[in-house]
């Protein structure tokens, strides 16, 4: 099947509402403070490693070790929520000392924050509906977008400002917060019918 741009266009807009890249920049900005340096390369590339990854083999990895999909996003959505409160309340749920800058660009910015549950599962449905083809063209072109977001972080911030950081962090902490809660609802029917 020929490359179908329509199909691309609408994955890559599908997935980038689901990672929401620029809806985590007040974490990015966080685990910058906290770690002093995000290697944005490392972080992008991983993300989009583990979602074309998931997108071939998801289901048969989860079927291997006994979890179904929804399991999996129920999971996601506690370390969802636990970012969420971090944001809203102020407070540092993980420790510093263990967080050095080159396992801070992979948990939890490449895994759960870009690659998390949502666009994960996600990818599941999208690969029901869409060419395969169009599906990894669309990661690509998110993860390009994350990489460009990762490293512009800093002049973002600059430009905001401390104010606007915080206000925005509260604003996308709930929002994250109300992402973890549907997440959980609607798996947790699934898993409870």
């Amino acid at each position: 099947m020929p490359i179908n741009f329509k199909e691309i266009f609408t994955v890559f807009m599908v997935l980038f509402a689901v990672i929401d890249i620029v809806g985590n920049i007040p974490i990015i900005i966080d685990l910058r403070k906290k770690v002093g340096h995000i290697q944005s390369e490392k972080a992008a590339i991983i993300a989009g490693v583990i979602l074309i990854a998931f997108l071939f083999l998801g289901k048969s990895i989860l079927n291997l070790i006994g979890i179904n999909v929804s399991s999996f996003a129920v999971a996601g959505s506690f370390i969802l929520f636990f970012i969420a409160l971090e944001m809203i309340l102020g407070i540092t749920l993980y420790k510093e000392e263990d967080t050095n800058p080159i396992t801070a660009s992979v948990f939890p910015l490449a895994f759960p924050l870009i690659a998390g549950p949502g666009s994960l599962t996600t990818l599941l449905s999208l690969r029901a509906e869409y060419d395969i083809k169009n599906i990894i063209i669309a990661v690509i072109l998110n993860v390009i977008v994350i990489y460009i977001v990762l490293k512009t972080s800093r002049r973002i911030e600059r430009f905001i400002g401390q104010n606007g950081i915080n206000i925005i962090r509260k604003v996308f902490g709930v929002i994250l917060l109300a992402i973890a809660v549907k997440l959980f609802t609607d798996n947790i029917k699934i898993l409870l019918a």
